[in-house]
């Protein structure tokens, strides 16, 4: 246990009470040092990469967000952490939570960033084009699903047994059972394979394309060219070309492509899903719920590979704050080397904050500028009053999850 001082809140930044943050495989290979050489992370450090809460206070060049405003965000990769209580947050970073989502279903903008950027931006993928979405029940697959379907792309998807139907109805056209089934001759003459498992299925995929197709990696493994987009150093730069040397040759060989995505933060696009989201277009699929407590068990959840959407974990019952102190728990790595290359490392961490207490005035920004007293239903637009018992707890002015 250690305890580390309030996030520092610059000119742009945004403090933010976290209410819920969802928990990627991202996580896991962090926390065990999967990608030191191009993430040089320094133990002790703070998991966590999406978030939803409310505002607590702004930097001073902040204009478009106000203490109270409910938000979600995956912060920049220079400023994970969002398993704590606070986060502060580029304003940049930052977009108004769905308003037709709880708090639960905001955490985990992650996996939707992925998915947009990989077919919107890397893919630029066009309707009846057809693309291969594996793991289509994990948290990108279920994304990548709805938005092809919404981008108007013919989609197939891989998925286990059990997952077959719920997967079709997200709108899959191709349900391919991995258990029963070799997608390799299922599906052939594709234009986009979105893999997010890496290995023999990297390989395999890459036989499913047409000339000119293209496979989305984000397992990996790193390419150059991902290795131009951060800046890496000429070492780094060294090893992206000979952890893709024979996936990029073998792409050649047969006239596709390889190109290895890691999701980018940014504000603009949270806000266009955001719009997708309250128009119906696409929906996050939550499978289990932990407690804040919990992180090390919804951690080994979703590295147990069994989870059907998003993992989330969530902070109830939190006072207003004033000052705070944020406590660091260890999480034990696992064998092998940490982030840093040092051997068996103290480990990522969890962190929890100490309050002092502090009233803080109910009244709340909307999402129309305007001011309440009362508590707000997002979902009816208005304010109403709070039932005397309310079935999930209260955490914060106008919100409930």
């Amino acid at each position: 246990m250690g305890e580390v001082p309030e996030p520092d809140v610059g000119e742009h930044d945004v403090l933010v009470e976290v209410r819920a943050a969802s928990v990627n495989l991202l996580d896991v290979k962090i926390r065990d040092g999967e990608f030191k050489l191009i993430l040089p992370y320094r133990v002790p450090f703070v998991l966590g990469h999406d978030l939803a809460g409310l505002v607590v206070r702004v930097g001073s060049a902040v204009r478009s967000f106000a203490p109270g405003d409910e938000v979600y965000a995956r912060p920049g990769t220079d400023t994970i952490g969002t398993f704590a209580e606070l986060a502060a947050v580029h304003e940049d970073d930052l977009a108004l939570e769905p308003a037709t989502l709880t708090m639960e279903e905001s955490a985990a903008p992650l996996v939707a960033l992925t998915a947009w950027q990989a077919l919107v931006e890397r893919a630029n993928l066009q309707p009846g084009q057809k693309i291969l979405v594996h793991a289509g029940s994990g948290g990108v697959g279920t994304i990548a699903i709805q938005l092809a379907r919404h981008l108007g792309a013919y989609v197939a998807t891989t998925t286990g047994t059990a997952n077959t139907g719920w997967v079709k109805d997200l709108g899959a056209d191709v349900v391919i059972d991995y258990r029963r089934e070799d997608f390799e001759k299922v599906v052939h003459d594709y234009d986009v394979v979105l893999d997010s498992l890496g290995g023999q299925t990297l390989e395999k995929s890459l036989r499913v394309l047409k000339p000119g197709g293209i496979v989305i990696g984000i397992a990996g493994p790193p390419d150059p060219g991902f290795a131009r987009e951060i800046g890496a150093s000429l070492a780094v730069r060294l090893a992206t070309v000979l952890l893709s040397g024979r996936t990029r040759l073998r792409a050649r060989r047969r006239r596709v492509r390889y190109s290895f995505l890691f999701m980018k933060a940014g504000g603009e696009q949270p806000r266009a899903i955001a719009a997708l989201v309250d128009a119906g277009a696409i929906r996050p699929v939550i499978d289990r719920v932990f407690p804040f407590e919990a992180v090390k068990d919804a951690l080994a959840y979703v590295e147990s590979g069994r989870a059907k959407g998003k993992v989330v974990v969530t902070m109830a019952d939190l006072p207003p704050i004033v000052h705070a102190r944020t406590t660091l728990t260890a999480i034990p790595s696992t064998e092998g080397h940490g982030p840093t290359g040092d051997l068996n490392p103290p480990g990522a961490v969890t962190a929890s904050t100490t309050r002092a207490p502090h009233a803080r005035s109910t009244s709340v920004r909307t999402r129309s500028g305007t001011s309440a007293q009362s508590t707000l239903d997002p979902s009816a637009g208005g304010p109403v009053t709070p039932p005397a018992s309310p079935s999930r707890p209260m955490t914060g002015p106008g919100k409930r999850i």
